[in-house]
């Protein structure tokens, strides 16, 4: 990569572009970046600039958000949240698994 962030000035970096695009970018950049901080920030500043409604409060509180997300853009946000969450499902299941019974197999 051959622009370096510091050049500007810049401390921090924030990257706003889809997963795992900016996950592999910071991944990938990070120390060649020339700033001290790198933060993904996916569609925050979308929320930011009205661009994207956020969740009423109430969903928010209830950790919701992301299924106000899927019924906002389902055809874009369908297939991450599955994926994720299925994931993040088996994850748990495993852990309490393993704490109820000992060892567990990784299931991938």
């Amino acid at each position: 990569m051959h622009f370096r962030f510091e050049a500007a000035g810049a401390k921090l970096l924030f990257v706003a572009i889809t997963s795992p695009k900016k996950e592999n970018f910071i991944n990938r950049w990070r120390d060649e970046l020339g700033v001290d901080f790198v933060m993904g920030v996916g569609g925050t500043f979308d929320v930011v600039a009205g661009k994207v409604k956020r969740a009423p409060q109430w969903m928010q509180r209830m950790g919701l958000e992301w299924l106000f997300r899927v019924a906002q853009e389902p055809r874009r946000m369908w297939k991450r949240y599955l994926v994720t969450n299925s994931r993040f499902a088996v994850m748990l299941v495993q852990a309490w698994l393993q704490r109820r019974f000992g060892r567990v197999e990784e299931v991938s």
